[in-house]
């Protein structure tokens, strides 16, 4: 393996300054399965309003697959401008409080996944981090009615117990925050992961809602007070555009309904179950549950310039990997992290 160290470079000047050290790491990273674009809208809320420096920079010639995300560059008139290069970066932030915390934020390398592991844990000793938590969101065949589900994991049971009741063994397509949460916990550093649970109907879609719940539940961890506010309030605006569209289809409002039902049953029942979990195939697929609904959304415009359409993976690839009940959380998890 080559030298981790020469993956990235530093801020000289407070790199190694005593305000860096002992603080919590959020980390959150684009390119898999960014249900509800969770993760993009996680970063753009926290660097575009919370006080940041740049701390480290990785190299992403050595990262990224150019040709299977081709960074985006402008035309204007007869000459190009305005490169967008892809970015992996540490940054300290300050929240509302003016408390300190790190923030691990970009795409998801393509290569040299073990070095950039080892580059990370090398970060995280050299500034003594306290915590290391992280977020993304998978598709759920689960309704937009209900509160949002959160599926928990990690090496800190006082983070994550009573947040799941379902706790499966399985094999699954992994991620770079998988590997990098099981290189932390073999390297006995505190690390916790938190997967939000976005219907997958509105995968595709920007979904505020589900932002803002992950940040209740990063902040909550890490003991800070993060910006949710704004977007609260514009997931009232799409909850409202949603509702006025599943309004206009009583095939869509059928489909919602026996969501709805499935969720109520397994939410509710003796036995606290998956909503994914089939006996004797007692839960159709998401894609029978969901192909009304992906019909009619596929034809909407959503705040995002997308569209509601979603790429039938919720109760395939994905269904077997977060199988975490659907847990009722308005407003973040409770201080006895049920």
């Amino acid at each position: 393996m080559l030298d981790p160290l020469t993956l990235f470079s530093t801020n000289a000047e407070i790199m190694d300054t005593d305000g860096l050290k002992g603080l919590n790491l959020l980390m959150g990273f684009t390119g898999y399965a960014d249900a509800g674009q969770v993760t993009t809208q996680i970063s753009e809320e926290l660097l575009n309003h919370l006080d940041h420096e740049l701390i480290a920079t990785f190299d992403a010639d050595q990262l990224i697959d150019y040709r299977s995300r081709r960074p985006h560059i402008t035309f204007i008139e007869d000459h190009f401008a305005e490169y967008q290069p892809p970015r992996l970066e540490l940054y300290r932030l300050h929240d509302s409080l003016q408390q300190p915390f790190l923030l691990l934020t970009g795409f998801e390398p393509d290569f040299q996944w073990e070095r950039f592991a080892s580059a990370v844990i090398a970060l995280v000793r050299r500034l003594d981090v306290n915590l290391v938590t992280w977020v993304h969101s998978m598709p759920m065949p689960v309704p937009h009615t209900r509160p949002l589900g959160v599926t928990a994991h990690g090496n800190q049971p006082n983070l994550i117990e009573g947040i799941t009741a379902w706790k499966p063994t399985a094999e699954l397509s992994a991620a770079i925050g998988h590997l990098l949460e099981l290189r932390l916990a073999e390297s006995d550093i505190p690390v916790v992961g938190y997967v939000v649970h976005v219907p997958h109907y509105l995968a595709e879609a920007t979904y505020p809602q589900a932002a803002a719940g992950a940040l209740e539940y990063l902040g909550a961890a890490a003991g800070l007070m993060l910006p949710a506010d704004r977007l609260r309030d514009e997931g009232r605006s799409v909850e409202r555009q949603i509702a006025d569209q599943v309004a206009g289809s009583s095939e869509v409002q059928n489909v919602v309904a026996n969501l709805e039902k499935r969720y109520d049953e397994y939410a509710q029942g003796m036995e606290r179950r998956s909503l994914l979990t089939k006996d004797n195939d007692e839960l159709p697929g998401a894609e029978e549950l969901g192909a009304a609904v992906e019909a009619y959304l596929a034809t909407q415009v959503w705040p995002s310039g997308g569209s509601g359409t979603n790429d039938g993976t919720a109760d395939g690839e994905y269904g077997g990997e977060y199988g975490g009940e659907a847990e009722e959380h308005d407003d973040g998890p409770r201080e006895d992290g049920s």
